[in-house]
């Protein structure tokens, strides 16, 4: 079993939990689960051992509870999750929550436990009493201080890191160098769903590539009603998000686009749209002497199992680090999973070295 930590028992959280009980349940026949194994692992064999929020309807519960307590308002495919016996501890609340996560409806938004928060040292001795592998942090987008503080406490207690946000760590050779010191593995930063928006554009931009059209401009505007877009309308918190799912596009393609004339990143909270996103894609372009076409997509996906499916696969490829010994950033596994690993591939290649890293061949 892969005893893994679960940092922010958000919508992500949910579909996690639910997704390895969901592969467990059905086996061989579970649908859409990317790489069913993994070098010697199964979805299945991911065990939640350790949970932090801050919400008071997740902290102080088990975590079998807390997945489906609001503000989690995800797509239930498995509502069959067993007693875990893991008591959500609450975390430091840092920059973790804005004004935007505390101003709406509580069924909303966050509600922050009264409970007191939990020192780096309880964390750290939390994470160690249930003998914590890997820990993988789905915190809001722009929590930059509580990113920091968990990849801390996760280099202390001796586990891998699994970065599923657009905080730069995996990708910060600073942060890589620091786990590679304490040999320990960190994989991320901040996946591309399944099928989501961005691997969309990213596959539609090296299209024009490959079939020798020109790509002059274009554009990805998401709309979502989770509490991820809630926290996403301050704008201070967008940079890194922006950065990243710009930087997954731009990385596709032979020549980039100057930064007028590409624009990608969510746009607005549409409050009904509860987890389900909205991504719109436009791409504009020339063909043979220079006539002009344009195309446009529109995507509409559930948020957070999207995401859950890639967590899966991080979460085994981490473990496989540790069994390996290997440390630091962990490329060759991040590049298919995350929109701005350590080293930016295509994704037909990205794909071959998962499979070979996890097979040993790399």
């Amino acid at each position: 079993m892969i005893r893994t930590a679960i940092v922010g028992v958000g919508n992500c959280a949910s579909s996690l939990v639910q997704g390895v009980h969901y592969c467990r349940a059905k086996g061989a026949s579970a649908i859409g689960v990317p790489f069913p194994k993994l070098g010697p692992y199964v979805p299945g064999d991911i065990e939640f051992v350790a949970a932090f929020d801050i919400d008071a309807r997740k902290a102080g519960r088990d975590l079998s509870e807390a997945v489906f307590a609001e503000p989690n308002c995800t797509a239930i495919f498995h509502r069959d999750v067993p007693k875990l016996n893991v008591t959500v501890g609450r975390g430091p609340s840092l920059d973790g929550m804005t004004a935007f996560l505390g101003n709406q409806a509580p069924q909303r938004s966050f509600v922050p436990s009264t409970a007191p928060e939990m020192s780096a040292s309880e964390v750290v001795t939390a994470l160690k009493a249930a003998q914590t592998e890997v820990v993988i942090s789905f915190l809001p987008v722009g929590s930059q201080q509580a990113s920091e503080f968990y990849a801390n406490c996760a280099l202390e207690a001796g586990a891998a890191f699994v970065n599923a946000i657009p905080v730069f760590l995996a990708s910060n050779p600073t942060w890589a160098n620091a786990f590679k010191q304490r040999g320990l593995p960190i994989l991320g930063d901040d996946f591309k769903a399944q099928v989501g928006a961005t691997i969309v554009h990213r596959t539609l931009a090296h299209l024009f590539d490959m079939r020798g059209a020109v790509l002059d401009r274009s554009y990805q505007l998401n709309v979502g009603g989770n509490t991820d877009f809630l926290n996403m309308m301050d704008h201070n918190r967008l940079l890194s998000k922006r950065e990243s799912k710009t930087e997954a596009v731009q990385s596709a393609l032979e020549h980039r686009l100057s930064d007028e004339n590409v624009r990608i990143g969510p746009s607005d909270y549409v409050p009904w749209l509860n987890d389900q996103k909205v991504g719109y894609v436009r791409l504009e372009g020339r063909l043979l002497g220079g006539v002009p076409m344009n195309m446009e997509v529109r995507l509409s996906v559930e948020d957070s199992p999207n995401a859950a499916a890639m967590a899966m696969s991080a979460i085994r490829c981490a473990k496989i680090a540790l069994d390996r010994k290997l440390s630091g950033a962990i490329w060759e596994a991040s590049a298919f999973l995350f929109k701005h690993p350590p080293r930016q591939v295509q994704d037909d290649e990205g794909h071959r070295l998962i499979v070979d890293f996890a097979e040993g061949r790399l």
